[in-house]
């Protein structure tokens, strides 16, 4: 035989598109050429296959090899196509059984003494191998991550003779298991910790139940990294499909997936001189950035004004969209966003404004100044930002352990589901036509509304992140209409709205 296909996958983002490989062995002067967009680490697959069949024993032929990969205008990077072009050369040359290739997937790097080293990005594989219908064959390293698909038949191998050996009947490969996962809510910290601040502890119950994004401004020492960090122990528990949208993403990056944080919400924390590319992703062959490693958890931004503004102002459109699009010259590549914004912040340069201490001496215009490194339209993208004031150390001590996690995490799962048995979805992501379904006003609260819109200066993207979070306190209360209590607190957590509202 002088033409055999074998089935791969690449990887695009978070996608992995199929790629066919065509070998082709024709009579000639011998030399073997790829074909199809390689990159670099493609196009030095040659030398690792011949090197491993040649220690196999196998023949590698004195003809000309013509190796496609198709489509040819997608680009081809990394040495996951290894194996497949070795299976297909051994398939070409009559070495093993062309019958039954279609069946399978082979992705993995050749070592040259035949044996199979990991890839990156093998969940997104194995996810396209599952719906494709057909059994993936990887190397025994990736086999436990692939099979954390459920439904996807994953064959381990650690050399290539014993995929060989499979194909011709032999032995059969061992299909892989599943690693045992860590509950979600096993070592994750917990909201006891916090002592005092009750205000804040309601206002990050309100964020958890909505998702709503939460802007924390506070004197230094007073908690604000304590109770972002205790956000995640407090959300609904990740569904299967959450799960591996997030599992997805840290597959395609140097860490790889950690099984310990299996279904457990994920929490961010860049430091401030994280650069945009960072946050949202990006380089030469785009990788994901923190907010789609944040995707379905938390993103936590301390000391925001810090943050370089051209960084921060490319978060304004993943907050809406929930997606963020890098575009190269030779490619594009779309990473999931959606995830939950959490920031804080000093209330001036010095941190002190407004302490009963006394020891702030910054003018009005260095806070004038300071605050403005956060753009308007940035701060309008916060539902909620709330005072988060130093307790005095006797009241701190004499205070008992806050409530638990798994407490307050029952009634925010039990308000999260009240809205998606309303709506669909969770209250943050509520559009337009959903609002004015679901967050219907009094007239007596729409004339109190459009007073407190009129007196800060609030934006009609502020008039709809109240209603929204109204909706959520009303959740959270069990109720089925908004009342003046729900609007009126929510109006509460606008504080830096009453600040700079007109004199």
């Amino acid at each position: 035989m002088t033409l055999a296909i074998t089935h791969t996958r690449a990887l695009e983002g978070v996608a992995s598109p199929q790629v066919t490989i065509e070998v082709h062995v024709s009579n000639g002067m011998p030399g073997l050429s790829i074909v199809g967009l390689p990159e670099t680490a493609v196009r030095e697959s040659k030398d690792r296959v011949r090197g491993a069949l040649l220690t196999g024993r196998f023949e590698f032929p004195a003809r000309r090899i013509t190796i496609n990969m198709a489509p040819a205008d997608l680009p081809k990077e990394g040495s996951r196509f290894d194996l497949p072009m070795a299976i297909g050369m051994l398939a070409a040359t009559g070495q093993i059984p062309a019958d039954g290739l279609s069946g399978y997937e082979f992705v993995g790097e050749l070592a040259l003494d035949g044996s199979l080293r990991p890839v990156s990005g093998i969940l997104p594989t194995a996810l396209a191998c599952r719906d494709a219908g057909r059994t993936l064959v990887c190397p025994a390293g990736n086999a436990a991550e692939a099979a954390l698909v459920e439904g996807a038949r994953v064959l381990a191998a650690d050399h290539l003779l014993a995929i060989c050996a499979h194909l011709r009947g032999h032995a059969s490969l061992p299909e892989a298991r599943a690693p045992e996962t860590t509950p979600a809510d096993d070592e994750q910290p917990d909201l006891a910790d916090v002592r005092g601040q009750r205000h804040a502890r309601r206002a990050l119950e309100i964020a958890a139940a909505g998702g709503h994004n939460l802007l924390m401004v506070g004197p230094p020492g007073t908690g604000k990294s304590l109770l972002a960090s205790r956000l995640p122990g407090i959300l609904p528990p990740m569904t299967a499909d959450e799960a591996l949208e997030s599992a997805a993403i840290r597959s395609v990056t140097r860490d790889g997936i950690d099984p310990r944080a299996w279904k457990r919400r994920p929490f961010r924390h860049p430091h401030h001189t994280a650069s945009g590319v960072a946050l949202v992703g990006g380089g030469s062959h785009p990788r994901p950035g923190e907010i789609s490693l944040a995707h379905n958890g938390v993103l936590f931004l301390d000391e925001l004004p810090e943050f370089d503004r051209r960084a921060l102002e490319v978060l304004r459109e993943p907050l809406e969209t929930g997606t963020i699009t890098i575009s190269r010259a030779a490619r594009q590549a779309e990473f999931p966003a959606r995830f939950q914004l959490v920031a804080a912040m000093n209330p001036c340069p010095c941190g002190w404004l407004g302490d009963s201490s006394g020891r702030c001496h910054c003018t009005p215009e260095q806070v004038r100044r300071y605050r403005a490194r956060i753009s308007g339209p940035l701060l309008d993208r916060f539902d909620m930002h709330i005072e988060v004031p130093r307790i005095g150390q006797v009241q701190l001590m004499r205070s008992p352990p806050g409530e638990p996690s798994a407490s307050v995490r029952e009634r925010v799962t039990a308000a999260r589901k009240r809205q998606l048995d309303r709506q669909g979805l969770p209250n943050h992501r509520l559009g337009q036509r959903a609002i004015d379904r679901h967050c219907r006003l009094t007239e007596d609260d729409r004339r109190l509304l459009e007073t407190a819109m009129e007196r800060f200066g609030l934006s009609a993207r502020a008039w709809h992140r109240i209603l929204r979070l109204a909706r959520t306190i009303a959740d959270l209360d069990g109720a089925t209409d908004i009342a003046t209590r729900h609007l009126t607190e929510a109006l509460s957590y606008r504080v830096l709205d009453r600040e700079c509202a007109p004199a």
